[in-house]
């Protein structure tokens, strides 16, 4: 089976005896050369942009991750899965299983994926009706995108309950 695959059959956000109830949750929208961060609360299930991770190499990418994880104390973290609007593993699947790992592996926490189709044109709407448009969402789009996939991930847990 291929890294994708097995994310793809990992997808899911109905709720499991593993997952907590409460606490914070870290929402990412990896991207090779930024990352969104996003952060919310289970309970709530509201989610809030936190920052663009671009950090020009991962040393220091995950250790700002880490210093986020100090910080918040999230009990689960998420991350956004792109696939194609056909539902084809998308070209970025593996480099998105292999963060998530990596994640899982330096925190120890559990990683759950959703999906993030459409993120990015969700969190630019958003943007826009902010008053932000054009160059001026670069630097928040990323987190604004993450935050997109944490409410959804959110959103997906009410409607499994």
């Amino acid at each position: 089976m291929m890294p994708a695959e097995s994310a793809m059959q990992r997808t899911t956000a109905r709720p499991s005896p593993a997952r907590p109830a409460e606490g914070s949750v870290l929402g990412f929208d990896f991207g090779l050369r930024r990352t969104g961060v996003a952060v919310g609360e289970l309970l709530l299930g509201i989610a809030h942009p936190l920052e663009t991770l671009a950090q020009p190499d991962q040393a220091a990418r995950f250790a700002r991750i880490g210093q986020l994880v100090t910080q918040w104390r999230p009990v689960l973290m998420v991350v956004g899965m792109p696939t194609h609007p056909d539902g084809g593993v998308h070209e970025l699947a593996g480099a998105v299983e292999r963060f998530a790992r990596q994640i899982e592996g330096r925190f120890g926490l559990p990683v759950c994926f959703t999906d993030e189709t459409l993120s990015s044109d969700a969190a630019s709407r958003d943007l826009a009706a902010q008053g932000i448009r054009g160059r001026r969402q670069k630097p928040l789009l990323d987190q604004a995108a993450a935050r997109e996939i944490l409410q959804s991930f959110f959103e997906s847990l009410r409607v499994a309950a």
